[in-house]
C-alpha cells in the first residue's frame, strides 16, 4: 500500500504542477492573476477585533491567502515549485492510506480565509476536491470585507470605505444606504468635505436655534446630494455610458461640474442638469466604451470588483 501510495502521490503533484503552469499561461493572456492574496494586504482593510473560533470546518474555495507561502501556490492552491513536492506527496501519501491529518491554522476575514499553517494540506485538499477542511480560526473583524479576487488597490479602497463609514456614523444614521465604492483611492476625504460644507450651509438657515450636529449632517448629504444624484444616474442610464466606473466615481465628476456650470450661468443648475449635462459631454466615444466592456469581459468581470 505504501509504495502504491507514494507513486500516486508523486503523479498527482506532477500533475497539479503541470496544471499550475498552463494556469499560469493562460492568465497571462488574459491579464488576470493567478496568485494567492497575501494576508499582509488585510492590515489595508484596518481590521478592529480578533476573536479565536476554535476548530470548525470551513469551505475549501473560500480559502483565498496565505501568511507567508502566498508565491508558491496559484490563487487556486496549486504547487507552483518543485521544492514542495517532498511535503505535498507526504501529505497526500497520508490521504490516500486514510490518516487522519491536524486541522490547518487560519485567519478568518469576512466570509474567506487565509492561511497561516497548513498550505500544502489545503494545497492537497483543494486538488482532490475537498469540499471542507478542518481548521482553527482566529476571526478578525472588518468593517468592510474583502471578495475574492481583489487586488491591493481594492483593499486599500474598501479601508478607507472603512475608516469614512466609522468617521460619519453611515451606517447608523441612514441604515439602509447603498455602498459608496469608488475605483481610485484617495475618495472618501472628498466626500467628508462635502458633508463638512453641507453641515455650512445648513448653520446658515435662518431660524435655527443651535448649530448643526455632525450627525445631521451626514444625513442630509446623503439624502439631499449624493442618494439625489445616484437617482438621476440611475433614471437616465448614465453609467451605461461609463463602464468600469461606479455610482461614486459619478457621483464626484458630477458634483464638481455642477459647481462649474453653476458659476458659469450665476445659478444654482441642479443636480439634474449637471448629470445630464456631464453625461453628454464628457461620456468615453462609443468605440471607447466597447473596448472597455470588451476589456472587462475578457478579464471576467463586467462590473468593478468592488
Amino acid at each position: 500500500m505504501s509504495a502504491f501510495s507514494t507513486n500516486q502521490a508523486k503523479t498527482d503533484v506532477e500533475r497539479a504542477r503541470l496544471l499550475a503552469d498552463v494556469r499560469d499561461f493562460l492568465s497571462v493572456l488574459r491579464g488576470m492573476h493567478n496568485e494567492l492574496t497575501p494576508f499582509d494586504w488585510v492590515r489595508h482593510l484596518a481590521p478592529d477585533a480578533e476573536y479565536q473560533l476554535g476548530v470548525q470546518a470551513i469551505p475549501v474555495d473560500h480559502i483565498i491567502g496565505s501568511v507567508d507561502r502566498y508565491r508558491e501556490f496559484d490563487r487556486y492552491y496549486l504547487p507552483k515549485e518543485k521544492h514542495l513536492d517532498e511535503r505535498w506527496v507526504g501529505i497526500r501519501r497520508a490521504q490516500l492510506e486514510g490518516k487522519e491529518l491536524p486541522p490547518i491554522q487560519v485567519y478568518k476575514v469576512g466570509e474567506l480565509y487565509f492561511v497561516k499553517d497548513g498550505n500544502h494540506r489545503v494545497s492537497v485538499a483543494r486538488r482532490q476536491g475537498q469540499a471542507y477542511i478542518d481548521a482553527n480560526i482566529i476571526e478578525l473583524h472588518v468593517t468592510v470585507p474583502p471578495s475574492e479576487g481583489d487586488t491591493l488597490k481594492d483593499m486599500i479602497i474598501k479601508g478607507e470605505y472603512a475608516h469614512f463609514l466609522r468617521a460619519t456614523k453611515l451606517d447608523e444614521v441612514s441604515p439602509n444606504h447603498k455602498d459608496i465604492f469608488f475605483t481610485k483611492p484617495g475618495r472618501y476625504a472628498k466626500l467628508l468635505e462635502h458633508i463638512e460644507a453641507r453641515r455650512y450651509y445648513l448653520d446658515l438657515k435662518p431660524g435655527r436655534e443651535r448649530p448643526v450636529t455632525w450627525e445631521e449632517a451626514v444625513e442630509s448629504w446623503y439624502r439631499r446630494l449624493y442618494s439625489r444624484i445616484v437617482e438621476n444616474i440611475e433614471a437616465h442610464g448614465v453609467m451605461r455610458r461609463f463602464p468600469g466606473r461606479t455610482e461614486a466615481d459619478l457621483y464626484l465628476w458630477v458634483m464638481d461640474h455642477r459647481y462649474f456650470l453653476s458659476e458659469k450661468y450665476g445659478h444654482d443648475v441642479g443636480s439634474e442638469m449637471a448629470t445630464l449635462d456631464f453625461s453628454k459631454n464628457f461620456a468615453p466615444k462609443l468605440h471607447k466604451r466597447i473596448g472597455q466592456r470588451m476589456k472587462l469581459a475578457w478579464r471576467g468581470k463586467s462590473e468593478p470588483r468592488l
